[in-house]
């Protein structure tokens, strides 16, 4: 399906008045919109967090471009916006105290006996698993055993050397095969939340637009991520989704334990998800909207997905 939601959010720097995002940052976006996935699953599994990941890549995205004029443009742009973005997960770690001190780190011998991945391939159980390494580990070993670099470029991105690099690998591949599978636990959520929740569905797929905009506050926020920011009220959401060529519809859902609204799309005669609204409940109305369309990633990284039935 295309991208058929309107290209109305506001500058990303913040800098502007909400609305449409320039048209220059939008070019670079669909330059790099091959590497928006990986980039996301990089940093979805160092912060824990489909969310918070998405968060994350959007900023590195943002500060790459930022920098643009600055790069060297004779260089593969994917391990500089790796490199930003790892940067910006250390940051996020390190201000909720997840980071384990520099010094101990240091301290640690980079001479180890001879590595090799848990297995020939590290399955998507795995994969969540090094959410629970430290963060110099779980970098190494997502960047290994996942996205597949050399020990040389693994160096360069986490500003460490390879000797360091196989001694994190070492003991993150120890610890993961001594780990538990887990799965997420639904959250806790209110009457209210659910109540909210519902009533979008059901008004959502009766197009009832109306009906829609009284559940809503006033002054309700609206991100439709890479797109637009600004208010509900002032932009053409609900209409867009009218005017697509091809149906959308929703139905209530979890990703990693969170209740979502799913965004699905015809194949077919079956209904397949497409996307992720988060919506924020406040005094019996719902306040923001988060609309992932232009985020199809989100769908296939999370740990766990559940669909109620449309």
């Amino acid at each position: 399906m295309k991208n058929d939601l309107p290209s109305t959010l506001g500058d990303p720097s913040g800098d502007s008045p909400p609305g449409r995002l320039e048209a220059r940052y939008l070019a670079f976006l669909e330059t790099i919109m091959h590497l928006r996935p990986s980039l996301h699953r990089y940093c979805s599994r160092m912060t824990g967090s489909v969310w918070d990941g998405e968060d994350v890549a959007q900023e590195a995205v943002f500060e790459a471009y930022r920098k643009l004029e600055k790069f060297d443009d004779s260089r593969p742009v994917a391990p500089w916006l790796f490199r930003i973005a790892h940067h910006r997960c250390i940051d996020w770690l390190r201000r909720r105290g997840v980071r384990q001190t520099a010094e101990a780190t240091a301290a640690e011998t980079e001479v180890v006996a001879p590595i090799y991945p848990a297995g020939p391939a590290m399955n998507r159980a795995v994969e969540h698993l090094v959410m629970s390494l430290p963060p110099k580990e779980r970098a190494c070993v997502l960047l290994k055993d996942v996205f597949d670099h050399t020990l040389e470029e693994i160096a360069d991105l986490v500003d460490s050397t390879v000797g360091g690099v196989k001694a994190a690998l070492h003991r993150g591949r120890s610890k993961l095969a001594e780990q538990p599978i887990s799965s997420h636990a639904p959250r806790a959520r209110t009457a209210e939340d659910e109540a909210l929740h519902r009533l979008y569905v059901e008004r959502f797929n009766q197009r009832d637009w109306a009906g829609m905009r009284e559940l809503i506050s006033a002054d309700a926020r609206l991100l439709v991520v890479d797109r637009f920011v600004g208010r509900v009220m002032d932009s053409p959401y609900f209409g867009t989704y009218e005017r697509m060529p091809e149906p959308v519809r929703v139905a209530m859902g979890e990703v990693d334990g969170e209740r979502v609204i799913i965004l699905l799309r015809a194949d077919g005669d079956n209904w397949v998800p497409r996307a992720t609204v988060r919506l924020r409940v406040s005094a019996g109305k719902i306040a923001a909207i988060t609309d992932y369309w232009f985020c199809p990633w989100i769908i296939s990284a999370a740990t766990a997905l559940r669909i109620e039935s449309v």
